[in-house]
């Protein structure tokens, strides 16, 4: 996320303590997301999928916890509401920043506590626990994805405050860290600092059962002014995108010319991309090699390549500014989804939503998932306020494009405090239902075997467990009950394989169709149990089919 989203955040929230293998065929369009609860018909229709998350940023304290050193029980709480908020939004994942400035909400040999948990930069939350083990344990159980975010250069935030600690990469390789304004940094240009973020995410893939490794949009840092100079890039490029007059240039001097001399024939800019692309290419062969089904996406400025962006959109320049070829990165297949930060009105001209969101689906070869990011904590008192209108109809607009078959909100503040009625707006209209997350099919296609499903009516209600057969492992199940005449949808958990049914005023539950899902969203084949069944269910007898 840009400084100036976090700044804006900051100020909004002050008073409320986120290589290919094979080309993939034509994209075929999901099933469409099922948003009026009454759907009939004997068959129901196949799951809705769509990826629906949002961002948890620990940077600065923005989401969460609410503020470095926190007791560790509020720090639990109030990763427990968020999760919960997510889940009765219908949401399917979050996206939790585990390494905001070359630190660590987890325990890690490789960097030290982030102050932004603690309030001191090496010091460890005490009692004595794991945050992002704590977080994944509690986001599965509840059927929720995480997603773990790294930010991949920067080594300390303009609002840090503690001293860095000792073992920390600055303090360790001051040559490989340059001071950039307020801010330190990796340089992209130096091979242990490319290795050094490597061998965090990699070692965070290797220890925790996460299904997604996350990077945002901080390659090169954001360009600011040097002194006397007049606006700064970062808030040029969410508002018209012009360039700074002059900008601070980054001090990656000796690294480029180890380069020069070491036989390099690059220019500066192309010599930067390069650095950049290397690690991404790097992660993903990397996560792939140590877990074939955890997903790598990433967050990039979502206006593209100058020679290359569509007539009429106009703006700031990642590829130029940040370094960052996202469109190199589509055409390898180094990612396996795509999220870009579409900041910008619908009906914004110069940065339209449905364009760029256009540009961004023509440059996917591969056909990798493409979830824009939504600007959702723009929803605010500020004169550029989204209403929440807004944010609904950029959800409808990914759903008109079958290949940005989700989005992710920045991020999880407006949604906890239901800024002028978002959260009750997108439940009520396009979140009505759950849904599964689209399958990844490059990464795997077989499917888990299909389940078992014991039955026992108790009155009112029907309570039904599930239980995997034998074969692939099973992640969640995927569950339509018919009310009466009405299909619903509901997914659960493999590890709260259990569901009851309360008979309600729409009619008695008369069939049920479960399917398993694994962690790539593959799905078995269905299991119907049918109305005569359910009604001769007797109380604590159990039907297994």
């Amino acid at each position: 996320m840009t400084a100036l989203v976090a700044a804006s955040l900051l100020s909004s929230c002050a008073t409320n303590s986120p290589m290919p293998d094979a080309a993939v065929p034509g994209a075929v369009a999901p099933p469409a997301v099922p948003q009026v609860q009454h759907i009939k018909g004997e068959v129901p229709p196949p799951a809705p999928r769509e990826f629906r998350a949002a961002w948890v940023s620990t940077v600065a304290n923005i989401d969460w916890p609410s503020r470095s050193n926190l007791p560790v029980a509020k720090q639990q709480a109030e990763a427990l509401a968020i999760l919960d908020r997510a889940k009765s939004l219908n949401l399917n994942a979050v996206v939790l920043q585990v390494r905001p400035s070359a630190d660590a909400i987890y325990p890690s040999q490789l960097e030290p506590w982030s102050e932004f948990l603690t309030g001191k930069q090496g010091q460890p939350p005490l009692p004595m626990y794991d945050p992002l083990a704590f977080w994944v344990a509690q986001a599965h159980a509840r059927g929720l994805e995480l997603h773990a975010w790294f930010n991949p250069y920067r080594a300390r935030h303009a609002t840090a405050k503690s001293p860095l600690a000792r073992d920390s990469f600055a303090a360790t390789n001051p040559a490989s860290v340059k001071t950039y304004g307020r801010y330190l940094w990796m340089d992209p240009g130096d091979a242990a600092a490319s290795k050094h973020t490597l061998d965090v995410v990699l070692d965070v893939v290797r220890r925790y059962d996460i299904d997604g490794v996350h990077i945002d949009d901080y390659f090169y840092p954001y360009p600011i002014d040097a002194p006397g100079a007049g606006a700064g890039a970062e808030t040029a490029a969410l508002d018209a995108g012009s360039a700074a007059k002059r900008e601070l240039p980054f001090p990656d001097e000796p690294s480029w010319q180890q380069y020069l001399l070491s036989g390099g024939q690059l220019d500066r800019a192309s010599w930067r991309r390069q650095n950049v692309n290397q690690l991404i290419e790097a992660l993903y062969t990397g996560i792939h090699r140590e877990k074939s089904w955890v997903r790598f996406g990433i967050s990039p400025f979502g206006i593209g390549r100058p020679n290359l962006r569509p007539p009429g959109i106009v703006g700031f320049s990642q590829y130029d500014k940040l370094y960052a070829d996202a469109e190199l990165w589509l055409a390898k297949g180094w990612l396996d989804y795509l999220s870009p930060q579409l900041y910008w009105p619908v009906d914004q001209a110069p940065q339209a939503f449905g364009v760029l969101l256009d540009y961004w689906l023509a440059q996917n070869p591969y056909g990798r998932h493409v979830w824009p990011g939504l600007y959702t904590s723009r929803i605010d008192n500020t004169a550029k306020s989204f209403t929440p209108q807004e944010i609904v109809k950029q959800v409808e607009v990914t759903r008109t494009r079958p290949v940005a078959n989700g989005q992710v909100h920045f991020s999880m503040v407006p949604l906890m405090q239901n800024r002028k009625g978002i959260s009750d707006q997108l439940k009520a209209s396009v979140y009505q239902s759950p849904a599964l997350i689209p399958a990844t099919p490059w990464l795997g296609t077989e499917a888990p075997g299909t389940p078992l499903v014991a039955l026992r009516r108790n009155g009112a209600s029907l309570n039904l467990k599930m239980t995997a057969s034998a074969g692939k492992p099973v992640a969640q199940y995927a569950v339509w009950a018919r009310f009466g005449e009405d299909w619903r949808f509901m997914v659960t958990s493999s590890t709260q394989a259990e569901l009851t049914l309360a008979d309600d005023a729409t009619g008695k539950v008369n069939m049920v169709v479960v399917s398993a899902v694994d962690r790539l969203g593959n799905e078995s084949a269905r299991v119907t149990v049918r109305q005569a069944a359910l009604l001769a269910a007797k109380p604590a007898t159990t039907i297994s089919r």
